[in-house]
């Protein structure tokens, strides 16, 4: 029988990124329930901070601390970092779920759009990353989890940055794994499937005649549990890869899918 204390994380303090809502903000609760010490979190600007705020208070949730930072900005980061050492402690780990999307096609997206998107989901993990590696290798003890995507493996419409970025996040993640290994670092990745946020409920209503939003249909047409998933669904695995359970996973991403990578799909009837 497994050790089941192997997945607390007592005692441990994890920083996630633009964990203000959604799966970063789900991600947080489960570490609270697997008995975190502190949760710290960062988001772009005050009032997106102060929603999170309000969040976890709603939430009962107490033990967390949110900073104003740009995960894009190597300097902003770095000082977030030397703050979160003085006011809660080390960081044990390390979430990267900040990340945008933009759904233009590529002949017609602008460079400047493309770039935006690379820095956010690619270059900041490195930047978040490279800021607490030092004191990890110190302590020769830390966990990264990089929120990747299905776009780590697929391609699809519209999504050429965000595909370029995710694939690239996949091996920075083994990259890390890798070259730190030996500190006993582990660095893996999540990919989430089509999550029900409230960003996508516009795709989840019923139309005026009651039928299905054809993208709803194609989702679950293509996930072999055939729905949406509930974003609290990626707090067990987020659990076990922060934990020491993990210890021996090193450089995987764990894809959170319903199944979709594994399936074609259904045939049309």
């Amino acid at each position: 029988m497994a050790n089941l204390s192997n997945f607390s994380l007592e005692g441990k303090n994890a920083w996630i990124t633009g964990a203000s809502y959604g799966i970063g903000f789900n991600i947080a609760k489960a570490f609270v329930a697997a008995g975190a010490n502190m949760i710290v979190f960062n988001d772009i600007n005050e009032a997106a901070l102060q929603r999170g705020l309000d969040n976890y208070k709603e939430a009962g949730i107490t033990n967390v601390k949110g900073y104003v930072c740009d995960v894009t900005d190597e300097e902003g980061v770095k000082k977030l970092v030397d703050t979160i050492h003085k006011e809660v402690g080390q960081i044990d780990i390390l979430v990267n779920n900040a990340g945008i999307i933009k759904r233009i096609p590529m002949h017609e997206m602008k460079r400047a759009e493309f770039q935006q998107v690379i820095d956010i989901d690619l270059v900041a993990p490195y930047i978040c990353a490279a800021a607490v590696l030092p004191e990890m290798m110190e302590r020769k003890e830390g966990k990264i989890i990089n929120i990747c995507s299905m776009m780590s493996e697929l391609g699809r419409e519209t999504v050429s940055a965000y595909a370029a970025a995710k694939g690239g996040l996949k091996m920075l993640t083994r990259n890390i794994c890798s070259e730190y290994g030996e500190y006993n670092i582990q660095c893996n990745g999540i990919g989430p499937g089509y999550i029900a946020t409230p960003q996508t409920a516009p795709l989840r209503e019923r139309q005026p005649d009651g039928s299905r939003h054809p993208f709803d249909s194609f989702i679950c047409a293509k996930t072999p549990a055939g729905r949406w998933l509930d974003p609290s669904e990626l707090g067990g695995p987020a659990v076990f890869l922060a934990s020491h359970a993990s210890d021996a996973v090193n450089g995987h991403v764990l894809y959170v899918d319903g199944g979709i990578l594994a399936y074609i799909g259904k045939q049309p009837s």
